[in-house]
């Protein structure tokens, strides 16, 4: 079975529709348990989650008592998770639910071919302002450039994981956004898909160009080092008696 976990700051009139969209998907894709992690919003999302969680029993709900940031609501909601495999997504609604199916279906094509498997969506078209959109393909090509990630669109936040090999990595602030070049390290297979991207239909992004440029930079250069420092490959390990 599948979690859903969905990190959220400040997104009131995106909580409703998406998570109808999630209950849909739900039926078809073996989710379980939908996890939305309130990121200290200042607005109504709480109110409204839990409002919702009578009507809506695969809902559960993190609440973050200060915004701690989406690396931060990823961990909280991973950790809380309760199935072996776990779907992380955006709750701006620009993410579709229904691509769910196609991760869940290359997953099950790489597990018996590999120990450890991630899949990653890559967003086929972006539908956003086209400073955000340059300023993302700038980014993704430094990043791959030195990082060997071989990954087109690491922003896509539309990603299936194993919660036990997402909790193995060193947390740093961030982090959401190198997962592949992390989970690499680690000896997992990354395959991806390509999967659609919808508009923003309410509300306003939390990020942009100059929030994100600076500790990008940083950001990097601490992966890199951690990547340098690779863990042992996996080993047979006996103890002799």
């Amino acid at each position: 079975m599948i979690s859903v976990v969905i990190p959220v700051y400040n997104e009131q009139d995106n909580i409703a529709p998406l998570l109808e969209e999630l209950m849909a998907v739900a039926q078809e894709h073996h989710i379980s348990e939908i996890i939305y992690v309130d990121d200290g919003s200042t607005d109504n999302t709480f109110s409204i989650l839990k409002s919702l969680r009578a009507s809506h029993p695969y809902l559960r709900i993190i609440q973050h008592s200060v915004r701690a940031g989406q690396s931060a609501s990823f961990l909280s909601g991973v950790r809380a998770a309760g199935n072996r495999l776990v779907v992380l997504m955006d709750g701006d609604g620009q993410n579709n639910p229904a691509d769910i199916g196609l991760l869940y279906e290359a997953y099950r094509r790489h597990e018996n071919n590999f120990n450890k498997v991630m899949v990653a969506g890559q967003r086929l078209s972006r539908k956003d302002v086209f400073l955000r959109r340059i300023s993302s393909r700038i980014a993704n090509k430094i990043r791959a450039a030195i990082l060997h990630d071989n990954i087109r669109d690491t922003g896509c936040s539309l990603k299936l994981i194993c919660r036990d090999d997402y909790l193995a990595l060193p947390y740093f602030d961030h982090m959401h956004r190198f997962l592949p070049a992390l989970l690499m390290r680690d000896n997992v297979e990354i395959a991806t898909v390509g999967v659609s991207h919808r508009l923003r239909l309410k509300g306003a992004s939390k990020y942009g160009f100059w929030n994100r440029a600076g500790v990008g930079i940083i950001d990097l250069i601490g992966v890199r080092w951690l990547l340098n420092r690779a863990r042992l490959p996996n080993l047979e390990i006996k103890e002799i008696i």
